[in-house]
């Protein structure tokens, strides 16, 4: 990457605040990380019936300060959900992360494993450190399969037109035979820049940076990012260190800290107006790990904060307490700001009334996204081949269990810079065919969660119920034709399809109703929640908004 010059006063505000802040604070990203990667297909690539291959797994914890030690279960579930292969062993981690690799021989009990789709399930948990109690067990879960999975049968569906081929017709696109009336636009919803812990360059980023001190800011990941073929980028600061500090900084500057966030806005203004078809975000990722989880806010012009200087000073536009997300989400809503929730845990995490996970009508009204699968956040890959990636699925459909009304996101959460460049996955915003992407057109979708999450950026997935669009929510007599609408610009056949069902406000546990790209049925009566989930033959997953159906 090319050295970029800041604007002066941007210049002027990151120096004002790095300087002279106070000893660092326990690290925002002192937390345990665990991810797998199960490779879908077996080793030898010429012969679908070899099962053979390595599970990967790799535990980080930015910051340790002592040796700890990781022990981790690996179990390899069969269709009808019976463990049939069971892994165990213990890793010490000493620096800031360690892997393990898990050869298995594609058999069970002595006998190649028969033909099929699998999950391969990862438990991990961090002991021997200090603060043991917030380094809960970190699960993982994908698919694989052995064999040549039998192709899926998928209704014929044209795929959306992206913004990029609207540019080339030189019109807006009309909508294809057989599909729907909307462009795709692609993005990446969640990373940073130098305005927080981001920003790193790519030969020296290791893990977060040094609040205020990386070399690159918004308007590099912007450019960036368009020239790496993404529509949208959200740059999401963290909200806390816009003092220059991961802790409190006591000679903080309120107006500078100030300052900076509107620079952040007025750069991504600036973007827009000369780049259009491209959308550049700026805004904040709220919170903190440790009894809390982070939010990020879209479409705030407000920086919230709960810090103040030595003098009393809130370091912020607008107070707002630390770790009551009942108050965040009702000030959201009054304000008309969207949220995401960033890669939530199982548990622990966005507390109201000290219960993890809580439903309010406000945080209802106001989130709208829940990141299911992220890369991850101190990759450096930039030819979109991280293998690190995370997935959250369980903890959105606790979310959704719980009563909230959420779309699936895909992000990368980058420190470094390579925004948007670590792997393929990218979330999918559809707006109506002609409507020009802004922030508030933007806004729009996601109100109506008219969003679906992709690991690969050819492929779409558009779920439809009786004809309404995934996001929808309405009442239904009589039987309910689910439509998942896959598309694929390279050709990918679709391995696997799960439709999954819920109950909004039950707490309890969504399951799969249906393997079948189409499905009728008659559900019973009350309030029920659907989503696709389709596997590629390469493994990759695509995840569609739910819709919300009360049957009469």
């Amino acid at each position: 990457m090319k050295t970029i010059t800041l604007p002066p006063t941007i210049g002027a505000l990151l120096l004002a605040l790095c300087c002279n802040s106070a000893a660092a604070a326990p690290a925002e990203h002192k937390e345990f990380e665990a991810t797998l990667h199960a490779p879908f297909q077996g080793t030898a690539a010429a012969d679908r019936a070899d099962a053979r291959r390595a599970f990967s797994l790799n535990f980080s914890y930015p910051g340790l300060e002592q040796p700890g030690t990781v022990y981790w279960k690996l179990e390899l579930v069969n269709a009808e959900g019976r463990v049939v292969r069971l892994w165990r062993g213990d890793s010490p981690i000493a620096g800031e992360s360690a892997s393990v690799r898990v050869a298995w021989d594609g058999r069970l009990k002595g006998t190649p494993a028969p033909a099929g789709l699998y999950r391969v399930r990862m438990r991990a948990v961090l002991r021997g450190v200090s603060h043991d109690e917030h380094h809960d067990p970190v699960e993982q879960d994908w698919q694989i399969a052995v064999g040549a999975p039998a192709g899926q049968r998928m209704p014929r569906f044209a795929p959306l037109p992206g913004v990029r081929d609207a540019a080339a017709a030189g019109t807006a696109m009309a909508p294809a035979t057989a599909s729907l009336p909307y462009t795709v636009y692609l993005g990446n919803l969640h990373s940073q820049s130098n305005h927080s812990d981001g920003g790193g360059a790519l030969d020296a980023c290791k893990g977060a940076q040094d609040p205020l001190k990386a070399p690159y800011g918004p308007e590099a990941a912007f450019a960036y990012a368009r020239g790496h073929g993404l529509d949208i980028l959200a740059v999401s600061e963290h909200n806390h260190m816009y003092d220059g500090s991961d802790g409190t900084n006591p000679n903080a500057d309120p107006a500078k800290a100030k300052e900076l966030y509107k620079a952040g806005l007025t750069s991504a203004a600036a973007f827009n107006a000369t780049k259009p078809g491209f959308l550049a975000l700026y805004g904040m990722e709220w919170g903190v790990i440790n009894n809390g989880g982070h939010i990020n806010i879209f479409n705030s012009d407000e920086l919230l904060g709960w810090e103040t200087n030595a003098l009393g000073e809130l370091l912020a536009d607008t107070p707002t307490p630390r770790s009551d997300y009942g108050a965040l989400y009702a000030l959201m809503r009054q304000r008309g700001w969207v949220g995401q929730f960033n890669h939530p845990a199982h548990s622990g995490q966005f507390k109201v009334n000290g219960v993890p996970l809580a439903y309010t009508p406000d945080g209802d009204e106001a989130m709208v996204l829940c990141e299911v699968m992220n890369s991850t956040a101190f990759s450096t890959n930039d030819t979109e081949t991280e293998t690190r990636r995370s997935n959250f699925e369980q903890a959105c459909n606790r979310l959704l269990e719980a009563g909230y009304h959420l779309a699936f996101s895909t992000n990368q959460d980058n420190h470094c810079a390579n925004w948007g460049a670590s792997y393929t996955n990218r979330t999918g915003v559809l707006l109506p065919n002609g409507t020009a992407l802004t922030r508030d057109s933007f806004v729009a979708a996601l109100k109506a969660r008219r969003v679906f999450a992709t690991m690969d950026k050819g492929s779409q997935l558009i779920l439809t119920a009786n004809g309404k669009l995934m996001g929808e929510r309405f009442t239904n007599r009589g039987p309910l034709t689910l439509r998942a609408n896959f598309a694929s610009s390279a050709g990918k056949k679709v391995a696997a399809v799960s439709i999954l069902a819920g109950v909004p406000g039950r707490n309890g546990t969504v399951t799969e109703v249906s393997n079948l790209a189409t499905s009728t049925f008659t559900p019973a009566s009350g309030k029920h929640f659907y989503y696709a989930r389709v596997t590629q033959e390469d493994g990759n997953v695509l995840w569609s908004a739910p819709v919300w159906v009360t049957q009469e």
